[in-house]
């Protein structure tokens, strides 16, 4: 690596670092839950190396640190893999106790070939099919998450945390501004790491669960807003800890309260002219849009295993309870599964209102813009736009994990976008996962069936 690669670094890392003598590099990598994966070296050794190694097997772990039969055809034998990193990623870690920079790296096989399982390897898979069309791809996500008194006892129930106040956060107090001065010290640390690392955060909202609230990022590439949920995530968490209090990103962590969901917006430009392909030239809703809208509405239902992907996750989806629980679409509705927002023409966009916050944001992105792929090359037309309480309606939504994982199997069309490599190793693993869950006796079970059943 060049001995001035330092000079090489987004602003906000150089700033950062300011002249301070740089002590450590964090390599890391998204595995399949979205974990951080990698290494730290010594910052002399980073600038020595190009690469460094990792096994494949790190992909093939479930969120317990269990593992799925999922190694190819030369078995299970933990494989390296060649770790590159991007520059472009370098940001700081400025909760650590030295001077520290993390940087994202792309998993590689020893030919070049990139690693098909990677998810940052699967979302850029899909936008380099839409940059084949004459297309760029523009993302918008939010970020829901709650912030919960510590819980070091998982046999008991998670609780909100304990507010400036002294009381315990309030639920029910969507876009209260006294309710987020309760969490005033954890989100200012909250921006200020946010800062350090050179993000920029459109809004910061309370919303409608105990200590619950939400984060808005401009929009922008796909890859790099997947890169900013990841890094986001880290660090709302360590924020949290610096004022006893865990941030969680479960979809569903208290029950009788909303769950947290990471809408994505989405709209689609023309490379050549920059124009957005959904609006034409006098403003008018374009072919692109509505086959867009159909293409979420025809293959979300595959795609939920990957938005949805651990048990909790179907836990959001109920009735009346701010999370969608059907694929209707229609204008500035909150209750269906497909929103348009209020916007003018170069704005105009789709959001998709079902993935899960507890989803790898990388997979997450990348499911829903195969699916709006889909519906523009296959020119799919959506249903007619709803009016009304989506929630009179029927479900359209998978109930749980293992009927969403058998809707997921049989979707050949979504696995060509995705990479069907992807798709066997993502497959084999969630239902590793889906397994290890079904041996665990719940306290409902042991309630209501010990002794009545």
């Amino acid at each position: 690596m060049n001995s001035d690669w330092i000079r090489t670094l987004p602003e906000a890392a150089q700033s950062y670092l300011n002249d301070q003598r740089l002590d450590e590099v964090e390599c890391i990598i998204s595995d399949l839950p979205g974990i951080a994966r990698g290494k730290a070296v010594p910052a002399t050794k980073f600038a020595r190396q190009n690469y460094f190694h990792l096994p494949d097997s790190i992909f093939f772990q479930t969120i317990t640190g269990g593992w799925g039969e999922a190694a190819d055809e030369d078995g299970f034998i933990e494989k390296d893999m060649v770790l590159r990193p991007d520059l472009d990623t370098t940001t700081a870690a400025p909760w650590t106790g030295d001077w520290t920079l993390q940087v994202i790296h792309d998993a590689y096989d020893r030919d070049g070939a990139p690693i098909p399982y990677s998810p940052r390897n699967v979302l850029r898979r899909v936008c380099d099919l839409y940059h084949a069309k004459g297309w760029k791809p523009v993302v918008a996500p939010e970020m829901e998450f709650f912030l919960v008194a510590r819980n070091v006892d998982p046999a008991q129930p998670i609780k909100p945390m304990m507010g400036r106040s002294g009381r315990p956060a309030a639920a029910r107090q969507a876009y209260s501004m006294t309710a987020v001065d309760e969490f005033g010290p954890v989100i200012d640390d909250i921006y200020d790491f946010a800062e350090a690392q050179g993000f920029e955060i459109d809004g910061i909202t309370q919303e409608g669960g105990a200590g619950q609230l939400e984060i808005n990022l401009r929009h922008g590439d796909p890859i790099k807003l997947a890169d900013e949920v990841f890094y986001f995530k880290r660090l709302i968490r360590e924020a949290a800890l610096r004022h006893d209090c865990f941030a969680t990103f479960m979809a569903k962590p208290i029950e009788d309260e909303p769950g947290s969901a990471m809408h994505i917006h989405h709209s689609v430009m023309d490379i050549e002219t920059g124009r957005n392909i959904f609006s034409g030239t006098n403003g008018e809703e374009t072919i692109a849009f509505y086959n867009f809208i159909g293409g979420l509405q025809k293959h979300l239902p595959s795609a939920i295993a990957v938005l949805a992907p651990y048990v909790n996750s179907y836990r959001r989806y109920v009735k009346d309870h701010a999370a969608p629980i059907n694929l209707e679409w229609a204008r500035d509705n909150r209750t269906t599964g497909i929103r348009i927002p209020l916007s003018g023409p170069e704005a105009r966009r789709v959001e998709n209102r079902i993935a899960g916050m507890d989803c790898n944001p990388y997979l997450g992105i990348a499911a829903s813009l195969a699916c709006g792929y889909l519906g523009m090359t296959q020119e799919i037309s959506p249903s007619k736009q709803f009016h009304g309480d989506a929630y009179e309606g029927d479900s359209d939504i998978p109930a749980v994990l293992g009927q969403a994982l058998g809707l997921f199997d049989a979707a050949s069309d979504l696995h060509e976008v995705l990479g069907p490599d992807f798709a066997r190793v993502y497959s084999i693993v969630k239902r590793a996962e889906y397994d290890e869950f079904l041996q665990v006796i719940s306290p409902w079970e042991r309630e209501h069936l010990l002794l009545n059943a």
